[in-house]
């Protein structure tokens, strides 16, 4: 009836779990079991029974029945909290998969380029961290012997992680009513030994890698015009002046012209890409169209995974401060004019 426990953090979440329930049962017990002894004790009798009352200071009693209960509230929150954040944060060298649910199917995309379908193969022995999206409706990505679940929603991101411990056939759910045919979305998670998973691996129809594909999509919609990708030695300053620059962006804090700070995550990029007006960045302009409806779930997720990719130092040109940025674009394409002048790059330079 219980599901069984195959990933690292199975065991301890059960734990957690089964002393929430002994601790809630023994107190309901206890509480019970006082309320008919209290019952019988002090039932209702004739008032000639009744004797005189003796004067009874409580106050300690009732310092120690809150006390207790609070000091095992406080210890159980602080054990669930360290759980919820081992949950949370998946370790810096966990694979990166992206899944999309959709009504009524698991679409999935490994590092390696490989696609699935309500099906997962992963390594035993490696952390594995899913980033998670909808196309349409609110789903739930829960795998019971995992002890994972997480929702997903459309529009913005969600992660979830896990390490398998022992090879075996999972059953994947979504554990959120998303329609008519909810019970239909189901799939399974395939944990293989690593010798395994680089066999079937190399036995599957392996597309070009989520960042490959990525950069191949931002070759095609022309991102590189705005948003210099390069070190600053090679960069064309006027696509500097444009947009802001992309290398070392993913993690870093970035200051919006509306005043906030956000961190450049995958939901920040996303937004981005499909909404750009939303969040503009401090000294730019707003001048980036909207590229919703002209790609897909899954090349967001190249496009993001490949400007997750791009890390370094940000690219800068030399010679220009940030001052130039805002509006910029006259000044640098005058700026540019004259470079080509002295170099005699421009046709009428002679």
């Amino acid at each position: 009836m219980f599901p069984e426990a195959a990933s690292t953090f199975a065991g301890e979440v059960d734990t957690l779990y089964f002393v929430w329930i002994a601790v809630s049962l023994f107190f309901s017990v206890l509480i019970a079991a006082f309320i008919i002894f209290f019952f019988m004790k002090y039932r209702r009798r004739e008032w000639y029974q009744y004797g005189n009352q003796a004067e009874v200071k409580t106050l300690p009693l009732e310092i120690t029945w809150s006390v207790i209960p609070l000091i095992i509230t406080l210890a159980m929150f602080a054990w669930g909290a360290k759980v919820f954040f081992d949950l949370s944060r998946p370790p810096v060298d966990a694979d990166a998969y992206y899944a999309v649910g959709k009504q009524w199917m698991w679409k999935f995309q490994h590092p390696e380029g490989v696609r699935e379908i309500n099906d997962l193969h992963v390594p035993v022995g490696r952390p594995i961290q899913l980033t998670m999206t909808s196309e349409d409706v609110i789903h739930s990505f829960y795998v019971p012997a995992f002890r994972v679940k997480k929702d997903v929603l459309p529009g913005r991101y969600t992660t979830v992680w896990f390490e398998a411990t022992q090879p075996g056939r999972y059953h994947l759910f979504c554990a959120e009513y998303c329609g008519t045919e909810h019970s239909r979305m189901i799939g399974s998670v395939y944990a293989l030994s690593p010798e395994d998973y680089e066999s079937w691996l190399a036995t599957g129809v392996a597309g070009p890698t989520l960042q490959a594909s990525g950069e191949e999509l931002f070759e095609q919609f022309a991102c590189a015009t705005c948003h210099q990708v390069g070190d600053g030695a090679s960069v064309d300053a006027t696509r500097l002046a444009r947009g802001p620059a992309l290398r070392g962006l993913f993690g870093t804090e970035v200051a919006l012209a509306s005043g906030r700070t956000v961190t450049a995550d995958e939901s920040y990029i996303r937004q981005s890409i499909l909404n750009p007006q939303a969040d503009i960045v401090a000294g730019w302009q707003p001048i980036m169209p909207t590229f919703k409806g002209q790609v897909t779930a899954e090349q967001v997720n190249a496009l993001v995974d490949f400007i997750k990719s791009l890390d370094g130092e940000p690219a800068g040109v030399p010679g220009l401060g940030e001052d130039l940025r805002e509006g910029a674009v006259p000044a640098l394409q005058a700026a540019t004019d004259s470079v080509d002048e002295l170099e005699g790059n421009r046709p009428d330079a002679g």
